[in-house]
């Protein structure tokens, strides 16, 4: 005889009602699926996070687009070395134990258009996306002026604010580059001395580290610099790197033009 299960089953199959029982997914396997989603999903989010810290990091620091490693033109030794020496830092800055014990100071010198500048972008874009290091690159010369025109008490542009916004900027990056270092300068006055020596150490109290930019041999950069400039370098676990290949730049040469007289009255003729 069936049971009452049985004849339930039977009439909802005569009356067309009957339902497939739906397969139940166990909970460990929900559960399992649930947690899948919920890490791609916070995956995602922190992602697009980091980008946007990037991005960030990017527009303080105002560097060229266009100084990178795979756009580096590396056509002789002294910039294998200079890459070669810039790849090995990198590396070992991947340790945050070499990041946090002391303050690194890189000098690049050279005539123009050895690649310098080109060399320290490619550095600080790296760091930049690699381990979203803050940088700021910035012309000496260029704070040098604003440091004076800041003075000017009276004037209503906002120089001073500014100078004071970009102070503490180049005391709180992690890598601060400073290019065009003494540019036509044999001596900076003794008060330019003073205030970038004394921002080159509070830096190197703080573990913050440095790349100078300069035309300058090494002897004619210290004494642009001065002694207090100088000794504060001294603090830093200093890399000098030369720069003596040929330039990369493009010649700067006039196009020849030629030009042929106009017969009759020619201005300032001496008769």
């Amino acid at each position: 005889m069936d049971n009452l299960q049985d004849k339930i089953a039977s009439l909802g199959k005569r009356l067309g009602k009957l339902r497939t029982p739906e397969k139940v997914t166990p909970y460990h396997e929900l559960r399992a699926q649930y947690e899948a989603q919920a890490n791609s999903d916070i995956a995602t989010l922190q992602a697009q996070s980091k980008q946007q810290r990037i991005a960030s990091i990017f527009g303080q620091a105002d560097l060229n687009p266009n100084w990178r490693f795979d756009s580096l033109l590396n056509d002789a030794d002294d910039m294998n070395e200079a890459i070669s020496f810039a790849q090995s830092f990198i590396s070992a800055y991947d340790d945050p134990n070499f990041r946090e014990q002391s303050s690194h100071m890189f000098i690049f010198y050279g005539d123009y258009g050895r690649g310098k500048s080109h060399l320290a972008g490619a550095i600080a874009h790296h760091l930049i996306e690699h381990f979203e290091t803050s940088v700021l690159y910035r012309q000496l010369s260029s704070l040098l002026e604003m440091r004076f025109y800041s003075y000017d008490y009276d004037a209503k542009d906002g120089v001073a604010e500014q100078f004071r916004e970009i102070q503490q900027d180049l005391l709180n990056v992690d890598l601060l580059i400073l290019d065009e270092v003494c540019v036509n300068e044999t001596m900076l006055k003794k008060n330019a001395q003073s205030w970038l020596g004394n921002l080159l150490r509070l830096r190197q109290a703080a573990k913050k580290n440095c790349i100078l930019i300069t035309n300058h041999t090494l002897k004619d950069l210290s004494v642009a610099l001065g002694k207090y400039c100088t000794e504060s370098i001294k603090e830093y676990d200093t890399y000098k790197i030369p720069f003596q290949g040929p330039s990369r730049r493009e010649e700067f040469v006039e196009d020849s033009v030629s030009y042929t007289p106009v017969p009759g009255y020619q201005p300032n003729q001496v008769k």
